[in-house]
């Protein structure tokens, strides 16, 4: 429920927190592995050695997507107290090695000089539920050491954007009785909507879990629900991380404009901290 007017806020944010918790009772090691193989693809490589900071932890998946991959410490932050507690968890139930820590925090509380810096840190589809994306994009990357590596995912700016602003807002208010109703209706015009792309409605819900190992339903819950909310252009993003220190090392972004009908989705960035930068 939202009761405050600052966006920077927990407490004006969405309830992302009680959505991964029931998600999080889903995963298997199946979903695991994907979330490992996407990460691996996002990365470039495996985390041996590393530290690996992820920011909005969320259901925890990636933080042990991390630790299977060799990272040599995970620290896992999220404004949400359920977050926090559903990742610690998820790492005591599948961790058998490695060393982790969770701990609540907003991005725009996160110090160096505090936690030290990271060879990693990671932050996918969450600097834009923030309530100052770009801020907390730059305190993000404050956080990885120098010649380190920067992974996030933002959602694309649409042609939509201004009716999901609106929509978020309400959903983010609205009572379960309510956003299940929305969602229904979000649900009845996504499947009419399948073959006009030639697409299966059945095959894409059943195949989605092998998109990060995530789950189509719960994800519709947070697209519905995702307030704060901005987007951007690829472009923009890549203006702000030069000109913080970084170089892009690669991208997974959509060409040309999106129309965003039913979601903006997210482009996926991996930067390299310059040597020189500070």
């Amino acid at each position: 429920m939202n009761t405050s007017n600052d966006l920077l806020a927990q407490e004006s944010h969405f309830e992302f927190g009680k959505n991964w918790a029931s998600y999080a009772k889903l995963i298997t090691e199946s979903q695991i592995g994907i979330a490992v193989v996407e990460l691996q693809r996002l990365l470039g490589g495996r985390l041996d050695g590393k530290r690996f900071l992820d920011i909005g932890c969320g259901s925890g998946l990636h933080s042990l997507a991390a630790l299977r991959l060799g990272a040599s410490e995970v620290v896992a932050v999220d404004i949400d107290p359920d977050s926090v507690e559903t990742t610690r968890e998820v790492l005591r139930a599948h961790v058998s090695e490695g060393s982790w820590r969770t701990l609540k925090m907003s991005v725009f509380d996160l110090d160096p000089k505090a936690l030290g810096e990271f060879d990693v840190v990671y932050s996918w589809g969450v600097l834009h539920h923030t309530g100052d994306m770009r801020r907390a994009l730059a305190l993000a990357g404050s956080m990885v050491r120098s010649g380190g590596q920067f992974a996030f995912a933002l959602y694309r700016r649409t042609l939509f954007c201004w009716f999901w602003k609106a929509e978020k807002r309400w959903y983010a208010d609205a009572s379960p009785r309510a956003q299940k109703a929305a969602r229904a209706v979000y649900l009845a015009l996504f499947r009419l909507a399948c073959p006009l792309k030639l697409r299966s409605y059945k095959r894409y819900v059943a195949k989605y879990r092998t998109q990060r190992g995530m789950d189509f339903f719960h994800d519709v819950h947070d697209w519905m629900g995702g307030w704060p909310y901005e987007s951007t252009f690829p472009r923009q993003v890549d203006r702000l991380m030069l000109a913080g220190g970084f170089r892009p090392q690669r991208s997974f972004v959509r060409a040309g404009s999106v129309v965003g009908v039913f979601g903006s989705g997210c482009d996926e960035y991996l930067y390299s901290k310059s040597v020189s930068a500070r």
